[in-house]
């Protein structure tokens, strides 16, 4: 499963380059209008560090002008992938956009249904949103094994990005039922190194090794 950052702050993003699990970024309006800059330049910068996907979402509602802002957004970088909502107009948008090359996330997908038409409409990623959904008091991860099941059955190529991640049983909950993407908080990656007893057989393995007085180099 590949690991895509869900931030707009360059920062966070050259941070954890280096370790190798970051292999594409999701942004939207309002994780940019937090960075203060504007749209353009933080989508090129970001485009610029990583070669994988970077999902720049459009701001219009109609399709026409959906269209022109996500043409727009893919000429920035090759590696752009527009995102969509999950309407009448971001499907026919994803439909023309896809048929022009330009990748398509489809996003705020709440339903199996929903994510069907995204196929069809040539989506190249769909992103039911778990948290959300968790937050009403429905399953997130159902929603999620539903789409991968249908699109296996139905020999679909869209990609299953999980969205709204809120924490890391929702990261392995979506790559054991083989959700080909989860897009993360940097806080969520954080999170997923993180064990009580990791920390406290460091701890020992440290304190037994200063005993002996050695040094490795």
């Amino acid at each position: 499963m590949k690991f895509f950052l869900d931030t707009a702050n360059t920062d966070e993003i050259r941070a954890l380059l280096p370790s190798g699990l970051v292999d594409g970024i999701t942004t939207n309006p309002s994780l940019i209008a937090k960075s203060g800059r504007k749209i353009a330049e933080v989508i090129k910068e970001i485009a610029s560090l990583v070669s994988g996907s970077v999902s720049a979402e459009v701001t219009a509602t109609e399709t026409k002008a959906m269209l022109e802002e996500g043409k727009y957004l893919a000429s920035l970088a090759d590696n752009i992938t527009v995102k969509v909502p999950l309407t009448p107009a971001g499907i026919e948008t994803c439909h023309s956009l896809s048929q022009a090359g330009i990748g398509v996330n489809v996003t705020l997908c709440f339903s199996a249904a929903q994510a069907l038409l995204a196929a069809k409409a040539g989506a190249q990623f769909i992103s039911p949103f778990v948290g959300r959904l968790d937050d009403i008091g429905q399953d997130g991860m159902a929603l999620v094994s539903d789409i991968v099941e249908m699109y296996d059955a139905q020999g679909m190529a869209t990609e299953v990005l999980v969205a709204s991640v809120r924490h890391p049983i929702h990261v392995v909950e979506a790559a054991r039922i083989g959700a080909d993407v989860a897009t993360l908080p940097p806080k969520v990656l954080h999170q997923l190194y993180r064990h009580p007893l990791t920390d406290k057989g460091l701890e020992a393995f440290l304190a037994d090794w200063q005993k002996t007085g050695q040094s490795i180099l």
